[in-house]
C-alpha cells in the first residue's frame, strides 16, 4: 500500500469515525476544516499537504470525499459511525438495488433483514458488479438483490450520496432475495 492510499485509510477513519485520532471536530454536517485536518495529521507523525490532499480526493476510487467550494471544508460522503447529517436527499431508488456481503453472513440476515451496524445507513449498489466487489472484500461474496422499488412505494426512505452509493435505514426480510453468483 503506497503513502497516499495510508493517508486516505487514516482521513476515512478520522472523517467518518474518529475525527479526534487528529484532534479535529466535525460540525453537524460533518465538515471538517482542511487546515485543521492538514494539521492534525501532521501531528500524528503523518505528513500530508493540501496537494496531496487535494489528490486522494479526486483519486479516490470510491469518491468517499468531497471538499466544499472553496475547498476550506472536507467531508466524507457517507459511510459515518458517528451522528451527522450529511444533507442527503432523498431519492426515489430503481426497481431493484444490490447488496454485496460475505457468504458467511447470508443466513443472520436472510432472518434479520439488513442493519446498519456500526453505520448510520445500510449501503447498497445500483448493479451487481459493484456489490460482488463489495462482497469480495469480506470473504467469499454473496448478492443480495433489494426489491427497492416496492420499499419506495411502501413509505421507505432512500438517499443517494455523493459518490453514488445508495443508502437507507435498514432491510426488512421481505425485500430481499438472495442471488447466484
Amino acid at each position: 500500500m503506497g503513502k497516499l492510499d495510508k493517508l486516505s485509510v487514516f482521513i476515512s477513519l478520522v472523517l467518518r469515525h474518529k475525527p479526534d485520532a487528529a484532534g479535529i471536530t466535525l460540525d453537524e454536517h460533518g465538515w471538517a476544516n482542511v487546515q485543521e485536518l492538514l494539521d492534525g495529521i501532521n501531528n500524528t507523525k503523518r505528513k500530508i499537504d493540501i496537494g496531496s490532499l487535494e489528490e486522494i480526493v479526486r483519486t479516490d476510487n470510491k469518491q468517499r470525499y468531497s471538499f466544499n467550494e472553496d475547498k476550506t471544508l472536507i467531508r466524507a460522503n457517507q459511510g459515518h459511525s458517528i451522528p451527522v447529517d450529511v444533507e442527503l436527499k432523498e431519492e426515489m431508488p430503481s426497481e431493484f438495488l444490490y447488496h454485496g456481503t460475505a457468504d458467511r453472513f447470508i443466513k443472520s440476515i436472510m432472518e434479520e433483514g439488513l442493519k446498519p451496524m456500526s453505520r448510520l445507513y445500510v449501503h447498497l449498489s445500483k448493479d451487481i458488479e459493484t456489490a460482488n466487489k463489495v462482497g469480495k472484500r469480506h470473504g467469499k461474496p454473496a448478492i443480495l438483490k433489494v426489491h427497492s422499488g416496492q420499499m419506495y412505494r411502501e413509505g421507505i426512505e432512500f438517499f443517494l450520496s455523493e459518490n453514488g452509493v445508495w443508502l437507507t435505514k435498514r432491510v426488512d426480510v421481505k425485500y430481499l432475495e438472495q442471488m447466484n453468483v
